[in-house]
């Protein structure tokens, strides 16, 4: 056992290299995470343009986007050309160096570039080759797939949004970073197996695999069904009658019980003045108590959950006729107080500002050497012994010479050859005064 005091012995992951192929979200929300867990994460990116996301949505000429960097801190980013002869001899050292290769290209690309999983293990018997892809195998296997894409086959915008209207994503990325959250799981787990065997193996988290293993409860309404109505959805104390498919449930509690957002004070003006409600049963009659109806504790319309499920419009029409005299902080506190679940709609605005969340790591202020300080999300994973520290993402190519030198131990003159063969494009330096900032 470690005599060093907690937090001050190293991370999780100290001591695995990943091999990065990823770009866009899906891949680099996986490799981030395993580098804030201390994975040495080796970005590999196309000379002289990178990640497509350096340049999309750019907010600030001539820096890179917050799309790319609130995806990719912790990382070092080597440019290489993997159709020369030279930058393929690079890539294929780098097989052999690490332990975990990452990517989410289209369907095939990986082989088309010659590193098969054949040839991989054939460099590297100990190597992960995990993968993040649209479909599973079947009919839609070779299909390129994107964050809406996922959501929509993957059962998630089927069950969004009210039953008398279209089908609607969410805000949440579930199919992007989703999938890379289950596939960062699914290499920590490889990582563990191989500490036994000695041998890698294939990770494989398919997007809409991933959309659906986070709406299993609609799954689970799609076999209620067969049994009759699903009593807890608005429609039915509306009387509309259930189609063959689990329907879309608007604001609906997926654990059953009767939810629903209602305004707040000053929801006139503020898109975000509202909260979320659950009439749960254990805390009724403190609801009746909180509202002015302490009669409907025990009125025969009222008291007991079934009764009260034809009546829910005029129940929630009540509770919002009190939370419309106080702000949504005022109704939390007050409800808090009796153990009534609420949640506030909090606004990116308020959660950006909110010091609680800069105090866990749960949102922090990185500087970047061409943008700035900018805000991004921390690690939402809290380890006692393994503590995470945001660092900034790399500029294109800023580590090339150093995982030339230092990791894949090539000589001076190697490394004289493999830039002037343009196998690694122009690598600009960073500022010697940059800081990885938390």
């Amino acid at each position: 056992m470690s005599k060093k005091p907690w937090g001050e012995d190293g991370k999780a992951l100290d001591g695995v290299k990943i091999l990065d192929f990823t770009h866009v979200q899906s891949g680099p929300t996986c490799t981030q995470l395993l580098a804030w867990f201390g994975a040495d994460v080796i970005k590999v990116e196309r000379p002289g343009t990178g990640d497509i996301t350096r340049g999309q949505l750019q907010d600030v000429p001539g820096a890179d986007s917050l799309y790319f960097t609130m995806l990719n801190h912790n990382k070092r980013s080597i440019t290489l050309d993997s159709k020369s002869k030279q930058g393929m001899a690079v890539l294929e050292r780098l097989v052999k160096s690490c332990d975990v290769l990452v990517e989410n290209f289209a369907p095939g690309a990986l082989d088309r570039m010659g590193l098969t999983w054949e040839h991989i293990h054939a460099l590297n018997p100990r190597m992960i080759v995990a993968s993040v892809k649209g479909f599973g195998p079947g009919p839609y296997e070779d299909c390129k797939v994107y964050e809406n894409v996922a959501q929509c086959a993957g059962g998630s915008a089927s069950t969004t949004g009210f039953h008398d209207g279209i089908p609607l994503v969410t805000g949440a990325q579930i199919g992007d970073s989703g999938t890379g959250l289950h596939l960062a799981l699914g290499i920590v787990s490889a990582l563990y197996q191989r500490n036994r065997t000695g041998r890698g193996q294939r990770v494989l988290c398919a997007m809409q695999d991933g959309v659906l293993n986070l709406c299993r409860v609609k799954l689970r309404d799609q076999q209620r069904l067969a049994h009759g109505p699903l009593k807890e959805y608005t429609q039915y104390g509306q009387g509309i009658p259930f189609g063959e498919a689990t329907p879309r449930a608007g604001n609906d509690s997926g654990g059953g019980q009767p939810g629903v957002i209602l305004k707040c004070k000053g929801w006139e003006t503020d898109p975000n003045a509202y909260i979320y409600f659950i009439t749960q049963a254990p805390v009724w009659e403190k609801i009746c108590d909180l509202i002015g109806e302490p009669e409907w504790k025990t009125h025969p319309d009222f008291a007991k959950p079934p009764a009260r499920l034809p009546r829910l419009k005029q129940i929630f029409e009540r509770i919002e006729q009190w939370t419309m005299t106080l702000s949504k902080f005022d109704v939390m506190n007050a409800c808090n107080e009796l153990d009534i679940p609420v949640g506030p709609i909090l606004s990116m605005k308020e959660l950006a500002e909110e010091p609680s969340l800069r105090q866990t790591g749960t949102v922090v202020e990185v500087d970047h050497p061409t943008r700035g300080k900018y805000l991004s999300v921390g690690n939402p994973i809290k380890l006692s012994d393994s503590v995470t520290e945001v660092a900034r993402s790399p500029l294109l190519g800023e580590h090339t010479d150093e995982i030339l030198s230092k990791v894949l131990k090539f000589t001076p003159r190697q490394i004289a050859e493999i830039k002037a063969s343009g196998a690694t494009g122009e690598a600009p330096k960073a500022p010697e005064n940059a800081i990885a900032a938390e």
